[in-house]
């Protein structure tokens, strides 16, 4: 019965480099991409994820290793790739917020699997990456961009872009840095034209969206 609350090294090192990778994803989620998306789906499915997967990988490893198991590293990268290129059926996740997926999956993965590694050489490897995602983010800012069903076809025109830009200006008040005219239903006399703009401060969830959802539809 005694063995049944003994707490092993191993377990205790666990703890610790569960500490540390929940903190370091946990700035990553809340520092990084929280203040510039404010998406409170995502924020709740990247901290759970990287808990499960964290948990995951480190139990299998760490069971496979007491039987005396070889394959216990080619089992982690395979689920480090099982769960990275995961997806979701209900709404498609956009590239910046597959990103940030990918790297939380990678971060929980390596703080998992890395037994052999010093803990100053995984806090190092968590540092430069939350420093890339930093310089990323400060440095590359994101143009905000919609999708407008546009009704003067007549204006998608090469030779008559400016005329066009000026009308989408005036409707939607906004200053307009590219147009990209996709699909054209000649039967409506409707075009559908993805606009990209300049805006101050962080571009809202709507604008990101490629496409409406029932949830994020009003009736007038």
């Amino acid at each position: 019965m005694g063995n049944l609350f003994q707490i092993t090294a191993d377990f205790s090192d666990m703890m610790v480099r569960f500490a540390i990778c929940i903190l370091v994803n946990w700035f990553i989620i809340d520092r990084l991409y929280y203040r510039k998306s404010r998406r409170r789906d995502f924020y709740f499915t990247f901290l759970l994820t990287s808990i499960a997967i964290f948990f995951l990988v480190f139990f299998m490893i760490f069971g496979l290793d007491k039987l005396g198991g070889k394959t216990s590293m080619g089992i982690g990268i395979g689920l480090f790739g099982i769960f990275s290129i995961m997806r979701y059926r209900t709404d498609a996740m956009p590239v910046r917020e597959m990103t940030y997926l990918f790297v939380i999956v990678s971060l929980s993965v390596v703080n998992a699997i890395a037994s052999s590694a010093t803990l100053f050489e995984i806090l190092i490897t968590d540092i430069v990456v939350v420093v890339a995602i930093w310089a990323s983010e400060h440095y590359l800012k994101e143009q905000p961009s919609k999708l407008v069903q546009y009704d003067r076809i007549e204006l998608i025109l090469p030779e008559r872009r400016e005329e066009l830009k000026a009308d989408l200006e005036k409707r939607l008040g906004l200053k307009i840095l590219n147009i990209e005219v996709g699909a054209v239903d000649m039967l409506k006399d409707m075009a559908m034209v993805k606009v990209t703009y300049e805006q101050e401060g962080n571009p809202s969830t709507i604008d990101q969206k490629m496409r409406l959802n029932k949830d994020d539809r009003t009736t007038f």
